[in-house]
């Protein structure tokens, strides 16, 4: 069985420790587990590994959020993975700092990621990790806010919640979708 986990962020050094770029660091972290390397690729940086005899693809797509889809529906095309082993990792401006919630399906949310996603895709039905970012942010600097860096208490807390959003993705990889959702969203 094959697996894509893709997590969502923008390249380059500006955007390297932004709220938006949290899919990036969630990716590192499962490559880092798998101990397997990122290498470049078509539309991005992969990494490819092995999970308890699954093969599984990570991917941090170069294409800017805006244009995610295309990347994700590359891959997925490529390595004939199914829409069901597709994860995708992503910041949520509705969910509390650090909130986990693992999805089988549902909207874009207004995430331009997520949006490229569905239209290359066609669809909404595929799996998506969100990681709760907060809404604090002034009316009319949402876009300062998501692009702008990690508050020092945030700081404090983010290695531990990666590492409990990658165990997320893993748990899904081996486990299912429904047995990882029981086992972390919300933790």
């Amino acid at each position: 069985m094959k697996y894509l986990i893709v997590g969502l962020g923008n390249k380059g050094d500006e955007y390297t420790e932004t709220r938006h770029n949290i899919g990036f660091k969630v990716a590192d972290k499962i490559a880092e587990s798998l101990e397997v390397p990122f290498k470049s690729s078509n539309f991005g940086l992969m990494a490819e590994g092995k999970y308890k005899g699954r093969k599984v693809f990570v991917l941090k797509p170069d294409t800017y959020m805006n244009l995610s889809g295309n990347a994700v529906k590359f891959w997925l095309q490529k390595e004939n993975i199914p829409l069901e082993n597709l994860m995708i990792i992503t910041d949520d401006l509705s969910l509390p700092f650090g909130t986990l919630r693992m999805k089988m399906k549902g909207s874009d949310a207004g995430h331009n990621g997520l949006k490229s996603i569905q239209e290359q895709l066609q669809t909404q039905n595929y799996p998506r990790l969100r990681f709760g970012i907060s809404a604090e942010f002034a009316e009319g600097k949402q876009i300062d806010y998501v692009l702008g860096k990690w508050n020092e208490v945030e700081k404090e807390k983010l290695p531990e919640r990666i590492e409990k959003f990658s165990k997320a993705c893993l748990s899904f990889v081996f486990a299912g979708i429904q047995n990882a959702m029981t086992g972390f969203n919300g933790k």
